[in-house]
């Protein structure tokens, strides 16, 4: 199944509800998990867009996409739950996390390791730099309602 830029990035695998400000599966914050179905397309794509961004910042200097068909094919054969409307190199985050402590060849994958790095920790690696990184920015809680009373205003809509 093919997502939109729009769907959830839900994993199934929320740990919000164990007290975490920021999922460690979706990477969203608590709010965002709790309002996602008050939200407009346009505001999941705006989330969904910074967990692009995110995604890309932390392993664009790790790794390229080599045979993006080749790496969604396997992503599929595996089952693997990835966005097909991000940019393939975002699906590299989906591989570590559903791969776990397993070690494989990345170039079955598709993908070139532009770094050396230990198979046994390059996940955590990556979900410390992923934690790092959203702890430093703007927490879309307020960015949300901005954008919301924006397109109220511009399409002279009185909010409820």
């Amino acid at each position: 199944m093919h997502k939109k830029r729009s769907s959830t990035p839900c994993l199934g695998i929320c740990s919000t509800t164990f007290g975490d400000e920021v999922c460690k599966g979706c990477k969203r914050f608590a709010h965002e998990i709790v309002s996602w179905t008050k939200y407009s397309l346009e505001e999941r794509e705006i989330i969904n867009d910074r967990i692009e961004k995110f995604k890309i910042q932390i392993l664009s200097d790790r790794f390229k996409v080599i045979d993006e068909d080749l790496l969604a094919l396997r992503l599929e054969e595996k089952a693997i739950n990835f966005n097909h409307s991000l940019d393939p190199i975002t699906w590299i985050f989906d591989l570590f996390r559903a791969a776990g402590s397993q070690s494989f060849d990345l170039g079955n994958y598709g993908i070139k390791s532009l770094k050396q790095f230990d198979p046994k920790t390059i996940k955590d690696e990556i979900i410390e730099d992923s934690d790092a990184y959203l702890n430093k920015k703007e927490k879309t809680s307020q960015v949300i309602p901005k954008i919301r009373k924006n397109l109220y205003e511009s399409a002279n809509i009185t909010p409820r």
